[in-house]
């Protein structure tokens, strides 16, 4: 199957967020998305862009994303986090998502980051085998904590 990896622009972001809908079907939190192409390209293309995107393409359609920002390590420095990493079901099997990940791993040697980090959810045995033979460590004894915005306001309201 022939296939490009390239810079997202603002016009994939309507597909981006498609594929953004379909990992939330995937990982069982289909309501979970409330991000809009609207503020994917807000976010992404401003004059201080909150990520970049790789996304896969196929016969001129996207179909696999990979979305990383710049994050500090106080005890490594400089890191890249992969936010996500999407291939629409109908296309995994052909090596695309490897090669977004490649992609990924090249922008963050670039940048000269000293660790790109990520997170999978524990079910996903087909991308933590990818990830393994890639030679990236799973970390199973950290949990994952978010404060969502729920979460933040209810926070702050009950500061002393």
């Amino acid at each position: 199957m022939n296939f490009t990896i390239r810079d997202a622009t603002k016009n994939d972001m309507p597909s981006v967020l498609e594929l953004i809908i379909e990992l939330a079907v995937f990982e069982k939190e289909p309501d979970a998305v409330e991000v809009t192409a609207e503020s994917l390209v807000e976010d992404g293309f401003s004059d201080n862009p909150a990520f970049k995107c790789f996304v896969a393409e196929v016969e001129n359609k996207v179909v696999g994303a990979a979305i990383v920002y710049n994050r500090f390590s106080t005890w490594k420095g400089k890191i890249l986090h992969l936010e996500d990493l999407i291939v629409s079901q109908n296309m995994r099997g052909h090596g695309i998502g490897t090669k977004l990940l490649d992609e990924v791993v090249k922008y963050g040697h670039h940048l000269g980051v000293k660790r790109i980090n990520w997170e999978v959810i524990s079910w996903n045995e087909g991308a933590i085998k990818l990830y393994e033979r890639k030679g990236a460590k799973v970390l199973r004894d950290w949990n994952v904590v978010h404060l969502d915005e729920n979460g933040i306001k209810n926070y702050i309201e009950n500061l002393s």
